[in-house]
């Protein structure tokens, strides 16, 4: 193991709460049990101490075979307020936390993982290291299996400390050489490589025999439902029902998977003995080999294929069998996250996801640019370049601004975290330009923010004022012109490239507040991601009436604890049967909703046992990295289809199967 810097401060618990108790200790801490979420041990700091501290860490090892989620609190007694930090961690591997102090600021959602230290996010307040006295650590989410880990001591240091290299594995290698789990048994896992090449190359002999359900257009629209063809995919609102067109002039809901593409990333940076086999970087086993997001990856499915095709041929017989998949689960649509040039040479339909990187402005409050800096039209303009490829092509329904702004998680608004994080920027100067208007000058500003604050100071410099009432209410407003601000900015450099596809919205990760949704108002299809037992009616009825919009669902899914994954995902049910229930309650009642054109499920695959960039290893997919697929969902997938468009149209109720939802466990 990696040591930690010679100028650390140790502590231990003072006090365990929420039935935590102690069981045991070793040369490497102290092990715990908990029984329930909620648990919590309890730290005493004295106040000052972490001021000049630079780095908070701890060592860690989690027993059993499923996910834990804990949170670290950094709290402030005088105020009430907390820092907090939630994370995971692989089960049977150690792991260290290290959480650099910068982040009190609030200025990031996720930090990067490291090893077996899964999905580290920022949430709750921004808070001031010298005031913290308290730290906790508590068990947030858990599967019904005891929750049983070693943590040794919690040190704060000046330096940073060292990534953990060498981690402890109890009990051996996480993967075996197909990519699977070694630490749990289920009914379908592949045992050899004989059976993994049985399966893929009789997929490949059936690929081109399956097709979609009776009744669907050429391109999965509903054929008895017809409107004017325009050549392109639209809206279209007809009575109380708002509809997708497709380009044949058929009603089209967009029923989607994510993530078509070989895609079962490993992580495997300082994880190397949890690995039984890893693909040379050279040779045959190439493509299996790749970087992404600063993580070393390890693609075990592509792997797989290789075994059965060849390095020639491999990518070619994927896609073969993967579109016929697509139609025999009936789903009409290569959504997010996808290689959307095999679709596109398909001609199956498809969405793409659009990446902006501001080059030239650069961001004033976690990924939120400066977009009253002159650059920011520049930055826009080149972002819109990205669309040229597919200008023309039919097969688009179209496109996604962003996915899940970070700035959206935040307990701030993006004006008020600009201020408290950029010191110099465009977007603060046209802020007091805002203030300046409004109050005059500075006494009148200083009145109504109760604080000796100048105009000035809100244009540029430190701000070390605090924030009253009125105050947030200001910043809540120009957060708003931010927002337009972006999004008209973006959306009218992408229409000057591509006019003729649908701006689908920037994929917000749940119904946005009303000051972020006000500048929402250009977008041809408002979309959400939405992980939820179902979907969220009232909440889509009003988008849709605010915006004068359709809506579509970005992602959502169902996972269990049954095919040897460490998390289910967001929203968990009791078995694979339950799966393929809770998947068509899901879908049927999207459909069902008048103002809802289109849900996308997450993901085609399973996620990797060890976790991929960020740490999710969720059992999410149709099919797992042995490309087997769970057949009780693609049964229930199928199903559902079939009926797609009489639910949808009002014909048909949808289904309200019985299902057994169990309390959620993702990271």
């Amino acid at each position: 193991m990696s040591q930690q810097p010679s100028d650390v401060m140790r502590f231990e618990p003072a006090e365990l709460t929420g039935g935590m108790t102690r069981e045991s200790a070793d040369d490497a801490g102290v092990w715990y049990r908990a029984e329930e979420p909620g648990a919590e041990l309890h730290y005493s700091v004295e106040p000052g101490a972490l001021f000049e501290a630079g780095w908070l860490s701890a060592d860690m090892l989690l027993d059993g075979e499923f996910l834990v989620v804990c949170r670290i609190a950094l709290i402030e007694s005088c105020t009430g307020r907390a820092f907090k930090l939630s994370f995971g961690g692989l089960n049977q591997c150690s792991f260290r936390v290290r959480i650099p102090l910068t982040l009190l600021r609030q200025d990031r959602w996720m930090c990067r993982r490291e090893g077996a230290w899964l999905k580290p996010l920022c949430y709750g307040d921004r808070v001031d290291a010298s005031k913290v006295d308290r730290i906790s650590l508590m068990v947030l989410r858990k599967s019904e299996q005891a929750c049983r880990f070693r943590i040794g001591p919690l040190s704060y240091s000046t330096e940073e400390p060292p990534a953990l290299t060498r981690p402890e594995l109890p009990r051996g290698p996480l993967l075996d050489e197909f990519g699977q789990s070694t630490l749990h048994d289920w009914p379908g896992r592949t045992r050899d490589e004989d059976e993994l090449l049985s399966r893929l190359r009789g997929q490949a002999k059936a690929a081109g025999k399956h097709t979609w359900p009776a009744g669907f257009s050429r391109w999965g629209g509903a054929e008895d439902i017809r409107f004017e063809a325009t050549g392109f995919f639209r809206t279209h609102h007809e009575g109380d029902r708002w509809w997708l067109v497709d380009p044949s002039g058929r009603a089209f809901f967009s029923s989607g998977l994510n993530c078509v593409r070989v895609y079962t990333p490993a992580a495997w940076g300082g994880l190397e003995s949890a690995l039984a086999w890893l693909p040379p970087a050279e040779g045959d086993f190439r493509d299996a080999r790749t970087t992404g997001r600063g993580q070393e990856l390890v693609n075990y499915l592509a792997a797989n294929y290789i075994r059965a095709f060849g390095p020639d041929r491999w990518r070619e017989k994927w896609a073969e069998i993967t579109i016929s998949e697509l139609r025999r689960l009936g789903f009409n649509t290569v959504a997010n996250w996808s290689d959307w040039r095999t679709a596109q040479a398909a001609g199956f339909p498809y969405v793409r996801p659009l990446q902006f990187r501001p080059r030239h402005t650069g961001t004033v409050f976690r990924d939120f640019p400066d977009v009253f800096a002159e650059e920011f039209a520049e930055d826009a303009h080149e972002y819109a370049q990205q669309l040229c490829e597919t200008a023309g092509d039919p097969a688009l329904i179209g496109y996604f601004l962003m996915n899940e702004p970070q700035w959206g998680f935040a307990s701030q608004t993006p004006a008020e975290g600009m201020l408290l994080n950029t010191p110099k920027c465009a977007s603060r100067r046209k802020l007091a330009e805002m203030l300046q208007q409004r109050y005059g000058d500075d006494q009148r500003l200083a009145a109504a923010w109760a604080a000796p604050a100048t105009l000035d100071e809100v244009a540029e410099g430190q701000w070390r004022h605090p924030l009253n009432e009125v105050a947030l209410s200001d910043l809540t407003e120009f957060s708003t012109r931010m927002v337009k601000k972006l999004f008209e900015t973006l959306t009218f450099a992408c229409r000057k490239v591509d006019p003729d596809h649908l701006n689908l919205g920037a994929r917000y990760y749940t119904a946005p507040p009303d000051w972020a949704l006000a500048g929402m108002d250009l977008f041809d299809v408002f979309s959400i991601n939405c992980y939820e037992e179902a979907p969220p009616t009232r909440k889509l009825e009003h988008l849709s009436a605010v915006t004068n919009r359709p809506v579509m669902l970005g992602e959502w899914h169902f996972g269990a604890l049954d095919a040897g994954l460490p998390a289910s995902g967001i929203y968990r049910v009791g078995s694979q049967e339950d799966r393929g229930s809770a998947f068509r309650n899901y879908l049927e009642s999207a459909a069902a909703i008048p103002c809802c054109v289109g849900a996308h499920y997450f993901t085609l695959y399973d996620q990797s046992p060890l976790g991929r960039f960020d740490g999710e290893n969720y059992n999410i997919g149709f099919l797992d990295v042995c490309n087997r697929p769970y057949e009780a969902l693609a049964e229930a997938a199928r199903k559902t289809h079939e009926r797609l468009y009489e639910v949808a149209a009002g014909g048909t109720p949808p289904c309200k199967l019985e299902c057994d939802y169990r309390e959620r466990l993702f990271l």
